[in-house]
């Protein structure tokens, strides 16, 4: 279960701490994720906002490490959110460098291929350290981004439900057997 933290600079998710807790007291392996906004500030402060604000890591047997969501940009600003391909690596780069600096993990990272594609220009980076949750709402989880050899999430749909929660949630998979996602909270993978 991966849950909403922050965004920019200055949002947190109001039921972040209630819904982290009663997770973890669920046995729930669970983590946080940033929605990116690499128009409006800078890749430390974003960085050093997640992780001051849920989405620090702690070797408890049920922490992932936290992601950063990267999608289009539902607000003004473009797509790619005015950024050219190398700003948007740059921009990337130097988030994951001090999300790693700050909590000794590397970040997941969220995305379309589409938009990995077009935004990065196909950049092949990170994927030797992030592990990739896919977004791709269908019956595979399809083309990779550019240099991506394998998902560790596939989210496939968000109209999903689950018992005792109203309305609809994003529903995923994870590519492996329980042994792997713990290796991935326990940073022994």
């Amino acid at each position: 279960m991966m849950t909403v933290t922050t965004e920019g600079t200055s949002y947190k998710d109001s039921n972040f701490n209630s819904n982290y807790t009663n997770a973890y007291y669920a046995g729930v392996i669970r983590g946080a994720y940033h929605f990116a906004r690499p128009n409006i500030s800078g890749d430390a402060a974003q960085a050093d906002y997640l992780a001051s604000n849920g989405g620090a890591w702690s070797a408890d047997n049920r922490t992932l490490p936290a992601a950063l969501d990267l999608e289009a940009n539902p607000y003004s600003g473009g797509y790619c959110y005015g950024k050219t391909t190398s700003g948007m690596r740059t921009w990337i780069s130097d988030f994951l460098n001090r999300y790693k600096y700050r909590t000794t993990r590397y970040a997941v990272i969220y995305n379309t291929t589409s938009w990995w594609n077009q935004c990065t220009g196909s950049w092949t980076g990170p994927w030797t350290n992030h592990p990739l949750w896919i977004a791709r709402w269908s019956t595979s989880p399809g083309t990779l981004p550019a240099g991506a050899s394998v998902w560790s999430f596939w989210q496939y749909t968000s109209s999903g439900t689950v018992s005792g929660i109203s309305g609809s949630v994003d529903r995923d998979y994870w590519n492996g057997d329980r042994s792997r996602l713990l290796a991935l909270a326990n940073n022994t993978a």
